[in-house]
């Protein structure tokens, strides 16, 4: 699979219906095609935490957007052809993350052929043993220096890719709770491949804000749950792009 033949298939998914941004008015491109949420499992670790996350999300996206969303969600393999069919992955967890030689170069492919990859740490701890193996495998993975993790500013186009987020990314109730690193962490960070944000990546741990139980909402915050809808949007958004 090369770059021509991923921006095809990511292109051909964001064609023919539209969605309204709530933050412009503007009309944004959305798929024609079924907007699958997609989680990467890897080799190590336990990339399948906060089960109930990709169904609340796409809750959300069904109540927001006139996305078509397909229900289920889909497990990737880090070492599959199937990345190339995704314009958004979802990478979590809590443990040690510890990609193979050939997920590694599986990833930059992905990465570098237009895919977005939307990291979240489950431990929301900065120098929790995610968070340190994580960003030791990135810069294995995105190996040139241009490539590293950097600062995402609180004014960039993805805070209002759809709501408005004018102070960046919103706190979650971990964070206010002084669970983790007992942090409020003020932005988040991303990886750039030429201009294009390629690797968003969060310590704030959404996917465990977002994995309320339906039944009870334990957790359920109306502005982080929005703030999922942008970056899906925006991830599809990127595609047409790229």
């Amino acid at each position: 699979m090369n770059r021509r033949d991923f921006v095809v298939r990511s292109a051909a998914a964001i064609a023919a219906i539209t969605v309204e941004s709530k933050a412009t008015g503007a009309v944004l491109p959305a798929p024609s095609a079924e907007f699958a949420f997609a989680r990467l499992r890897y080799a190590s670790g336990n990339w399948d935490a906060d089960p109930n996350m990709p169904a609340n999300l796409l809750g959300t996206l069904a109540a927001h957007t006139r996305l078509r969303l397909d229900a289920r969600e889909r497990i990737i393999d880090a070492t599959s052809n199937e990345l190339f069919a995704q314009p958004f992955l979802y990478l979590t967890g809590n443990r040690t993350v510890r990609f193979t030689p050939h997920e590694r170069a599986r990833l930059r492919h992905y990465l570098r052929s237009g895919g977005f990859l939307f990291v979240d740490d489950c431990e929301h701890d900065v120098g929790g043993e995610f968070a340190r193996s994580f960003e030791a495998e990135l810069s294995l993975v995105l190996d040139r220096p241009e490539e590293s993790l950097r600062a995402l500013p609180n004014d960039h186009e993805l805070y209002r890719a759809y709501f408005e987020f004018p102070d960046g990314p919103p706190t979650t109730s971990h964070e206010v709770n002084g669970w983790g690193d007992r942090m409020v962490h003020p932005y988040l960070r991303g990886a750039w491949i030429g201009h294009r944000l390629a690797v968003l990546y969060s310590n704030k741990d959404y996917g465990c804000e977002w994995n309320y139980d339906p039944c009870s909402g334990c957790f359920m915050t109306h502005d982080t749950m929005r703030f999922g809808v942008n970056i899906v949007v925006y991830a599809l958004r990127g595609a047409a792009r790229a």
